[in-house]
């Protein structure tokens, strides 16, 4: 999707005064979701809000929901920043069952605590509607299956639908109310699922 990362990594570098704006503008965002939760957080609002115009709300955004894919790349740097040089088994040097397993499990966690920014941040201009971060799970899961040296299978496809496996059902199949009324144990359900299939999967 626009403006989100495809890959691990340091973003681009931008102008002084551009960075300056974002800065403000996610700030501003942050507590107005905070305040008045998603349905209050639009372009003009945030627009008013943070006393920049528009136009620089629209050239910095694109799209309401670029404000949220904007807002869930701060929050997926810090996974981001777990899985290259945290601690195993999400970090580096943990056998990659471990780590796909361990990635799972952190990922639903991080989509359960930001399920309405996750939901908001759905462009429906897309021809997939899936997370904003698909490219970048997709590439990790696909680097930890090669390692796991799984003969004649097609690690492109596999990767795809173990993504989709994380992202897609959570966002797109479980309501708002279905997640609040499961409470905590829906993180450990959807975990222990995440387990489940990956050690199927990975079974040689």
């Amino acid at each position: 999707m626009k403006g989100l990362p495809v890959s691990f990594g340091a973003p681009r570098p931008e102008r002084a005064d551009a960075a300056r704006n974002r800065v403000h503008l996610l700030a501003t965002a942050r507590q107005m979701l905070a305040e008045a939760g998603p349905d209050q957080l639009t372009m003009d609002a945030l627009a008013e809000r943070s006393g920049l115009g528009k136009g620089t709300v629209f050239r910095r955004f694109g799209t309401r929901a670029g404000i949220f894919q904007a807002l869930l790349d701060e929050i997926e740097r810090g996974l981001q920043e777990e899985v290259l040089s945290g601690p195993p088994p999400l970090g580096p040097g943990a056998p990659p069952i471990d780590r796909l397993v361990a990635y799972g499990r952190a990922r639903v966690r991080l989509l359960i605590e930001n399920t309405e920014i996750f939901r908001c941040a759905l462009d429906g201009r897309q021809p997939v509607p899936s997370s904003p971060q698909t490219p970048a799970s997709q590439m990790h899961i696909r680097m930890l299956l090669r390692q796991v040296s799984l003969d004649g299978a097609d690690l492109d496809l596999l990767a795809i639908q173990l993504t989709a496996a994380l992202d897609g059902p959570l966002l797109l199949y479980l309501s708002s109310d279905a997640l609040a009324s499961a409470g905590p144990q829906i993180e450990k359900s959807l975990g222990a699922a995440w387990q489940d299939l990956i050690e199927r999967v990975c079974r040689t």
